[in-house]
């Protein structure tokens, strides 16, 4: 339920959404780690099986039966599907692209609602909106450069994790009427774990040290907490509230790459984002005064 009318709730919101900014920053970071020297299948596994397995024993007391509650098992399986191709698309990206790069693909994704939106809901774009899209894949382009030394083939992945990411959170939006949020955050991992799992055991590769498991289990955690507290977000105020808090989250990537990976955005992949981040800002404030 929505409670936009109510400052305190619209503030509940917005801490939520800025924790999970803070989560999956730190997920992608520790991941972006795992992969360089791990199996991208396994870690995306491992990932998943820790996700389940610390947020049920967290949860599981505090949530009861809600956290297994089900309204629709197709729509609940869909959306472990989705995530768990997602997440598999951004790992294998990570493992050859720098985090900023791989943050300002995944802002499109306000943009890519959009005509997905006008696509399959219907929703009629005016003028605004569509100069909003076309500025915003300017931008993307800024980031990929197709054509040029500075185009590496990793950033399609990237680009079909945003275009799955729009869809995901379409499917969420409408799964949140009905399901509660400890059971989408749960099952979907759950989900998306017994999927992966004949694929990860085939490539299975101890990981090689403490430091490794610690960032394991820093995967499963900063996800589950991050989706749980979008899912829960969404409760105390709407998607047009909540948008513009979730761009902090590039700022977070890109101090990842610099202080765990030394690396630095070049001048093109920065002002890509700010163009791709202007754009959907732009949509959510058109969004805001609609509604």
């Amino acid at each position: 339920m929505l409670h936009d009318d109510d400052p305190r709730h619209r503030r509940i919101g917005i801490a939520l959404v800025s924790l999970a900014t803070l989560c999956f920053a730190a997920l992608d970071t520790a991941a972006k780690w795992l992969v360089q020297s791990l199996p991208v299948v396994e870690v995306v596994w491992l990932r998943f099986v820790t996700h389940v397995v610390l947020m049920g024993l967290l949860l599981a007391p505090l949530a009861g039966r809600a956290l297994v509650r089900v309204h629709s098992a197709r729509l609940q399986a869909l959306r472990a599907a989705m995530l768990a191709c997602m997440t598999a698309l951004n790992f294998w990206a990570l493992q050859y692209l720098q985090l900023a790069e791989t943050g300002a693909l995944q802002f499109s994704v306000p943009i890519l609602i959009a005509l997905l939106s006008a696509w399959w809901l219907g929703e009629r774009l005016d003028a605004r909106r569509w100069a909003a899209i076309v500025c915003g894949f300017a931008g993307v382009l800024l980031v990929i450069r197709p054509g040029t030394q500075a185009f590496h083939p990793a950033i399609l992945l990237s680009a079909g994790n945003a275009v799955l990411y729009a869809a995901f959170n379409l499917l969420t939006r409408r799964m949140a009427a009905t399901e509660t949020p400890e059971s989408m955050q749960w099952l979907s991992a759950a989900g998306a774990a017994l999927l992966l799992a004949p694929f990860a055991l085939a490539a299975w590769v101890w990981p090689p040290d403490a430091l490794s498991w610690v960032l394991i289990c820093v995967t499963g955690l900063m996800g589950g907490i991050g989706h749980l507290c979008v899912a829960r977000a969404h409760r105390h105020a709407s998607a047009a509230v909540l948008g513009p808090f979730l761009y902090q989250q590039i700022v977070y990537m890109t101090l990842g790459g610099w202080l765990v990976f030394a690396q630095v955005p070049d001048a093109f992949v920065i002002a890509g984002a700010l163009v791709v981040v202007s754009s959907g800002l732009y949509l959510l404030w058109l969004e805001m005064r609609r509604r």
